[in-house]
């Protein structure tokens, strides 16, 4: 942390437009679930017409990936959920996530992990900096308002990651500048699931 006041009281303005973004047409948040709620499923069994207690559709991963190898990792952008399978299929996780605020700054496609990253350093793009100029151009990995939160998976489009979030309220919204959001705890897990080379899909 600074003792620079004007560092600071930019560092006050960043989480107050920040939350004033969010909250300006963003839709009632999702329910949230912790660890039980996600779902661990066996090798072959059916998943795509079942439904986890908080009524996220479970999805079979031969719908979207031509295998898993390395893992793989589904976004869907309209459920403002995460789908995760371990590369012998044992293991599926649901989560739920914030998407972007808006068309112009969703991504949709392949891509892949190339790092990853724990207590990750903030950097807002040029984009985002031109329109909130009053945004700090650096907030450290650790600090409390960091929006990249406690862990963050680096994807191979340019600035494009996923990653954890300090913000709860976040999740469920359309509360991004283009990067998809999990609760700490969620990002943690899959973090540790994860590997460099794991394989995603934007939807």
């Amino acid at each position: 942390m600074t003792d620079d006041p004007k560092l600071r009281l930019n560092r006050r303005h960043f989480v107050t437009a920040a939350s004033a973004a969010l909250g300006a047409g963003a839709l009632g948040a999702m329910p949230a679930f912790g660890m039980e709620g996600s779902t661990e499923v066996l090798p072959g069994a059916s998943s795509s017409v079942r439904n986890n207690a908080s009524s996220f559709r479970m999805l079979d991963w031969q719908g979207y990936f031509e295998n898993t190898r390395n893992g793989a990792i589904l976004v869907d952008l309209t459920s403002r959920a995460l789908h995760f399978w371990s590369e012998d299929q044992s293991i599926y996780r649901l989560y739920p996530t914030s998407v972007p605020l808006s068309e112009d700054l969703t991504r949709r496609g392949r891509t892949e992990v190339v790092q990853k990253v724990v207590a990750p350093t903030w950097r807002p793009t040029p984009a985002m900096l031109e329109r909130n100029p009053e945004w700090p151009a650096v907030v450290e990995g650790g600090a409390p308002d960091n929006p990249l939160g406690t862990h963050a998976l680096y994807l191979s489009w340019t600035y494009y990651r996923i990653h954890g979030t300090h913000d709860t309220r976040k999740i469920g919204r359309r509360s991004s500048n283009g990067c998809v959001g999990l609760y700490n705890e969620h990002i943690q897990e899959l973090f540790a699931l994860t590997k460099v080379g794991t394989q995603v899909l934007l939807i």
